[in-house]
């Protein structure tokens, strides 16, 4: 496997990154893996040379970064074998500092991440949404403390409007601390509103993009149809999915699978090749609840489209609402 760097940075990761949302509590999702029903997947991705996990401290509780420590402390010989990117932002207590991109969580928001994912550090410690409450120089004054510290090696960012990440450099810049070298967006064949902004932003302060949600929540891989129609347990209990997409977006997904049945390979690797030859794009997060998901995004990252083949995938895209509003 080739691997690249993340924007500009010097730090080396696989042109494919695992998501470890997908493994948690199954009594809270029905498409939740539990550790041993996940491992043969990250040995899967591990053996195909992927170096990248990505996870959060509110997927599943808590629980997923406990599992992420697991899984990666047995199938890799030494820490600096892997890149271990987590994030914050969401509640994780109770309490009215449980949550958010105050000093407060931040600093005990890192611990509990390093404990549960029984690690000294983290290689990408990211903000998972923005936090209008928190002056932004507190933020990043925080996460800059944290990397001082050596509990994480780099900061990255996620889900937010193009203006704000600029004004988060900005202030990161001004002051002389750690600046963002990722930007974890919303970014795929249905959704290509990141390209008016976030996009061009990311290529001229050669921060990385790693897009999570790169099949559209299975939705470029076939797990539902026109009217209705739900092929996997996923899919059928994705709300969210409902608010993104309407059936005018299948014509998108028509385009995809025509271009896939004459390449002679699935769907999902045409979607991602078609991600990967963005040159922002430094390796989409992918969720793998199968083995085949794996090799699927192994195989799309030697995969390179014609122009001809990226404009009939992008001819039939309509426009959506920028998501996020904020």
């Amino acid at each position: 496997m080739d691997y690249v760097r993340l924007g500009q940075s010097g730090l080396k990761v696989s042109p494919v990154c695992l998501g470890m949302m997908s493994y948690g509590d199954p009594e809270r999702r029905v498409w939740y893996l539990t550790e041993e029903q996940a491992e043969p997947i990250v040995r899967r991705a591990v053996d195909a040379g992927v170096n990248f996990f990505d996870t959060a401290d509110m997927y599943s509780e808590g629980l997923t970064e406990e599992i992420t420590g697991h899984l990666l402390g047995r199938l890799f010989a030494r820490r600096d074998d892997y890149v271990l990117a987590t994030k914050l932002f969401y509640p994780t207590g109770p309490g009215p500092n449980d949550r958010g991109l105050s000093r407060k969580h931040i600093m005990s928001a890192i611990d509990g991440s390093l404990r549960r994912l029984g690690t000294d550090y983290v290689d990408l410690y990211q903000i998972h949404r923005w936090d209008t409450e928190t002056p932004v120089e507190e933020t990043m004054g925080a996460l800059h403390d944290v990397v001082r510290a050596g509990k994480a090696r780099y900061i990255g960012a996620s889900t937010m409007p193009a203006w704000r990440f600029a004004k988060a450099q900005y202030t990161a810049r001004a002051h002389g601390w750690t600046p963002f070298v990722s930007m974890q967006n919303y970014y795929n064949l249905l959704y290509r509103e990141e390209e008016r902004e976030m996009v061009p932003l990311c290529l001229d302060e050669g921060v990385g993009m790693i897009p999570w949600s790169p099949l559209a929540r299975g939705m470029l891989a076939g797990n539902r149809e026109r009217g209705g129609v739900r092929n996997t347990p996923r899919a059928g209990s994705d709300r969210f999915a409902e608010e993104l997409y309407t059936d005018d977006d299948f014509d998108v997904v028509d385009a995809v699978r025509a271009v896939a049945a004459d390449r002679g390979v699935p769907a999902a690797q045409v979607s991602l090749a078609w991600l990967r030859g963005n040159p922002a794009v430094a390796a989409p997060i992918i969720g793998a609840t199968k083995e085949k998901h794996v090799d699927d995004a192994v195989a799309a990252a030697s995969l390179v489209l014609s122009d001809e083949e990226r404009g009939r995938l992008e001819a039939p895209y309509r426009p959506h609402p920028v998501t996020p509003k904020s």
